[in-house]
């Protein structure tokens, strides 16, 4: 019986045939039934009278049937969507729909506000608890990660009701524990778009942004949620992490301090002041923050994971595994875990115990796999395919005109973990440079206008916009450093706009680089590191690229830097750098690790560490374990 209560084929087969019946009665009226508004299309006394033909059709058909609120929602569902493919208006599927749904559940259309002593008010109650019913095991589906459930619960909502905003944010948050970014996100402007002054979800958009690495995008959303509800604590949070990741560290600072002054014993916020005091390079102060937000919270992973990344682990640090490993074991959500299965696994690492450390490091990759978007190989072939055949050496020798004459980008690109922090980090110690971090300048603009070589009128607004952007680092040096690793795709627009840059490509053993990606936590976008055989397609890829970028452009815009010939004669090529990217030699480039400057990336412990040897050929600890990366060498 329980089965044939779910069931409910005969109710999506209803659904579809009353969609029909009233497709054929009124096609021929649809097109002068549009109006700018449902309230002046209700009005309109032609589609006042389909309408009574409509809802007594349902009186006849679907009301005697009694189906429950699941069948009502897959009925409602069902009609909605036959309409919608044969091409009826969104905005009159949705007002028919929710007439339908008020018919069956025994309201009349139109009414808000059921009148006394019909019978109706008991109908509307029943819906007004049904729905919020439906709220409520959503909700419970979504506290116990019953991801799946929930979309569906949620969905069923907005079929019943497309502009229930409450609905819309709901399915957002499930569609994003699903990693299905894209449609959380639009969700989210949906609900945002039904009830402007809806601060969570602002923050849930915001949430979506940065977890597809559009940080400069989230940054909106979140300030619109505190100026809605200046107390939004978690939004206030979520601003800092956002600050952090754009390089803006001061105001992450402020964001953070602004939480502990009404809410001291907030751990979160500690663990954020923590993070920024680690950047700054300051290591014991980050340390005494993270074990302050676990005096707050004992088990807190964040701040227990965060401890490990602050210097090299050793056997004395047992007691921290020990608790890390009951940690994760504790039931933690899927990114709450890998992030504390990634630091187990560097502990692992640095004390030498490499099985554990593999399989460690394979189960935080496997559970951030589950909340990321599939990596798709053939879209990344396409991508570098189009590439070559959209930056030809002739297609780059034609357009000169409105590029800017500056040098003083440099651009260090390569794999992530390939070492451009630390070639970023001796520029950047030179007093005539600064360096800027990673920009996501190239990126958004890349996304911005259409492939291959732009136009003389967008050379100069790039020119211009991403100058400004560099006097934001630094108003008076001579070279800025701008060391996103993605810029290895868009090298061709960015040759054209300035064709005097300087561009370093960091090269380092692939299966070394791979590897290391492997052990990192990176945002979800980065989803081919979760994987070793992703790894191992995407690095072919990045090298067919680069081999293309040196075939296309100018010799001496171009220097390789091999990472371990780097680590193994640091002064020669030291001054082989500075004397590409046109700097006079200064000393202060052999102690970069003196140089007092944040630094946001994953390097931000090795970069402060003088020049060592030790991470060439560490893959030979791994050897057993690298499969599809044995074949990178060759």
């Amino acid at each position: 019986m329980l089965l044939k209560w779910l069931d409910a084929r005969e109710a999506t087969a209803a659904g579809a045939a009353l969609a029909d019946e009233f497709y054929l009665q009124s096609a021929a009226k649809l097109p002068h039934a549009r109006a700018k508004d449902a309230g002046q299309r209700s009005q309109q006394p032609e589609l006042q009278k389909f309408l009574q033909k409509f809802l007594q059709r349902v009186d006849q058909a679907v009301r005697p049937l009694r189906l429950n609120f699941f069948k009502r929602a897959k009925l409602a569902n069902s009609f909605k969507w036959q309409l919608l493919e044969k091409g009826v208006e969104q905005e009159l599927v949705d007002e028919l729909t929710r007439a339908l749904v008020l018919r069956m559940t025994g309201v009349a259309a139109g009414s808000s506000v059921p009148e006394q002593g019909t019978g109706s008010g008991v109908s509307a109650r029943r819906i007004a608890r049904e729905a919020q019913s439906q709220h409520a095991t959503a909700s419970a589906q979504l506290g116990r990660g019953g991801f799946a459930e929930a979309r569906e619960s949620y969905q069923q909502l907005v079929n019943l009701d497309p502009r229930d905003a409450d609905a819309r944010n709901g399915l957002g948050i499930a569609l994003a524990q699903l990693a299905r970014y894209g449609e959380a996100e639009a969700e989210f402007r949906r609900a945002i778009g039904i009830r402007p002054g809806y601060p969570e979800a602002h923050f849930n958009l915001a949430g979506v942004l940065q977890s597809t690495g559009r940080y400069s995008e989230s940054e909106m959303p979140l300030r619109r949620a505190l100026k809605l509800k200046p107390t939004y604590l978690d939004a206030r949070i979520s601003l800092g992490m956002s600050c952090v990741l754009l390089g803006r560290l001061a105001e992450a600072r402020e964001c953070y301090e602004k939480v502990l002054r009404v809410a001291p014993r907030n751990a979160v916020a500690r663990v954020g002041v923590g993070q920024i005091e680690s950047l700054e390079g300051r290591f014991p102060e980050a340390e005494a923050a993270f074990r302050g937000a676990l005096e707050i919270e004992p088990r807190a992973s964040y701040a227990w994971a965060a401890l490990a990344w602050l210097r090299r682990m050793t056997p004395a640090d047992s007691e921290w595994v020990k608790h890390a490993e009951e940690i994760a074991a504790a039931g933690l959500g899927a990114v709450d875990e890998a992030t504390l299965r990634f630091a187990i696994g560097k502990y692992y690492d640095d004390v030498g115990e490499y099985g554990h450390a593999f399989r460690t490091f394979k189960r935080a990759n496997e559970l951030l796999k589950s909340r990321s978007e599939p990596y798709d190989r053939e879209a990344r072939t396409r991508f570098v395919n189009d590439v070559a055949r959209d930056f030809t050496r002739e297609a780059m020798a034609r357009g000169q005109a409105g590029a800017s004459d500056s040098a003083r980008p440099v651009f260090v690109v390569g794999m992530p973990r390939s070492g451009t922090s630390l070639v970023e980090q001796i520029i950047a110690s030179h007093p005539e440079a600064r360096g800027a971090g990673e920009l996501a300048f190239w990126q958004i603009a890349a996304r911005g206008h259409a492939q291959g070589v732009p136009d003389e009128p967008l050379r100069r607004r790039l020119a211009q916009d991403y100058l400004k952007v560099l006097a934001g680092h630094s108003a008076g040096a001579l070279r800025v450093v701008d060391k996103a690793p993605d810029n290895s795709d868009y090298l061709g627009l960015i040759h054209a706009v300035f064709p005097r840059a300087r561009i370093i490509h960091m090269q380092r053993d692939p299966i070394d680089t791979c590897l290391s990606c492997y052990f990192q936590q990176f945002a979800p976008t980065l989803n081919y590191t979760q994987e070793l055989a992703d790894l191992a397609h995407y690095y072919r890829e990045h090298r067919r690229l680069m081999d293309h970028w040196r075939s296309v452009l100018p010799a001496d815009s171009f220097l390789d830097v091999p990472y371990a010939e780097l680590t193994a004669d640091q002064e020669w090529w030291t001054r082989r750098i500075l004397e590409f990217v046109g700097l006079p030699w200064n000393d202060r480039c052999l102690s970069f690790e003196n140089t007092v400057r944040p630094v946001n990336t994953a390097s931000v412990w090795q970069v402060r560490q003088k020049m060592y040897r030790t991470s060439v050929g560490r893959w030979r600890h791994y050897e057993k374990f690298i499969g599809p990366l044995r074949g990178l060498a060759d």
